[in-house]
């Protein structure tokens, strides 16, 4: 497996990654992972990790597309390269661009190959705002068409990037894989008490909870001057963001107290993936206030199974997943977007039953088995029956 990403790192590819290995492991295979020389260690029976040597002067990545990519993905590719030297594997599994890397070393080996498609790798360019160049996107076009036509078997994580495949390659069977493995998102020992003693939240106190990164997609410009809105009518409501660099809080800081919202935003700062469940339990109000961008967020996903009731813009990015019966939908306007968050806290029994029907949406689509479920059909496609005891070679 070839993962251009800190693993592991809280964050969307990191986790997706995560839980496609646990999903292998569990499915009798074993996984050899060359990732960047960055992330916190993880350690799974059957799961060996294999870390690219570290450019000079490079201390991290950031997410999304960025000149530090372009040297980390060189020694990502030596480090996979020696890695099939004197070794047979079964199957090349790449994530992102490392299908660039991963379809030379399949070619190589004679063994097929998976591309795990977490975005369209064009569209990246413009939700970070990395690039306009008409050439360098036309070049990332040609590549995802290459990565989607040479591979055997496609892992797409929503429905909108299984659209894409279908039209770059109409015979493709894609596999559509959400970001949802539905296991460890729900707080069950009272971390809701803990989280609100924590930033001083009192128990009856109307909490709007936002989780996740604060890159420029996210919307949480919009989230801000909706806030204004809420203020107005609530006073009482209190809005707390988990996640977030040092950098990234310290701007948004200043942008919040730019609208004299200072007293009524807290920011928790990036925290552990185990704590997030106990944020969630914390809210009355999960938002997502994304504005650019197709793909389902992460935290849809886990917002679900937390049996909140959900504010979402009504965009393509919320509704593959979200509909009216499950969330709030809104129009992107700040103005809607408070409007979507003062009728949550206005009216609670039917905050309630959205949050319930959410619940039930997690649990009957996006469980566990659910997810396992479709890795195992994913492996079949590429090798035939999966194997119930350990296989003895191996998912690169």
């Amino acid at each position: 497996m070839i993962a251009p990403e800190p693993f592991f790192e809280p964050r969307g590819t990191p986790f997706s990654e995560y839980h496609r290995i646990r999903a292998l492991i569990e499915l009798g295979h074993t996984v050899d992972l060359v990732t960047y020389p960055f992330g916190h260690d993880v350690t799974m029976a059957g799961l060996r990790v294999f870390r690219c040597l570290r450019p000079p002067f490079i201390s991290n990545v950031r997410i999304g597309p960025s000149l530090a990519k372009v040297p980390l993905d060189f020694s990502l590719a030596v480090s996979a390269l020696r890695r099939v030297i004197g070794t047979r594997y079964d199957v090349v599994h790449s994530h992102e661009e490392g299908a660039a890397i991963g379809l030379v070393l399949a070619a190589m080996l004679g063994v097929p190959h998976l591309y795990d498609m977490h975005s369209s790798l064009p569209q990246q360019l413009a939700n970070f705002k990395f690039s306009r160049s008409r050439v360098l996107r036309w070049a990332f076009e040609v590549f995802e068409r290459l990565a989607v036509r040479r591979s055997r078997v496609v892992i797409v994580i929503c429905a909108e990037l299984e659209r894409q495949v279908r039209e770059i390659a109409p015979q493709a069977a894609p596999v559509l894989i959400e970001n949802a493995p539905g296991a460890g998102d729900v707080s069950r020992d009272g971390g809701r008490d803990a989280v609100r003693a924590e930033f001083g939240l009192g128990p009856t106190t109307p909490v709007v909870l936002y989780t996740g990164t604060f890159e420029a997609y996210q919307g949480l410009d919009l989230l801000f001057d909706a806030a204004r809105t809420v203020h107005a009518a609530r006073p009482d409501a209190r809005f707390l963001l988990a996640g977030g660099r040092p950098d990234q809080i310290a701007a948004a800081t200043r942008e919040v107290a730019s609208r004299g919202l200072g007293e009524i935003v807290t920011f928790a700062g990036e925290r552990p993936a185990d704590q997030i469940p106990h944020f969630l339990d914390a809210a009355d109000v999960l938002v997502s206030p994304r504005s650019r961008g197709t793909n389902t967020p992460l935290k849809i996903y886990q917002y679900l199974r937390a049996g909140r009731v959900i504010v979402a813009t009504r965009l393509l990015t919320h509704t593959q997943v979200l509909s009216d019966e499950v969330a709030i939908l809104t129009e992107p306007t700040p103005e809607g977007f408070g409007a979507g968050i003062l009728s949550a806290l206005a009216d609670p029994g039917r905050a309630a039953d959205i949050g319930r029907r959410a619940g039930e949406l997690a649990e009957s689509k996006y469980s566990y088995e659910a997810y396992l479920g479709r890795t195992r059909e994913a492996i079949m496609r590429l090798t035939g029956p999966v194997a119930t005891q350990p296989a003895t070679g191996g998912v690169v």
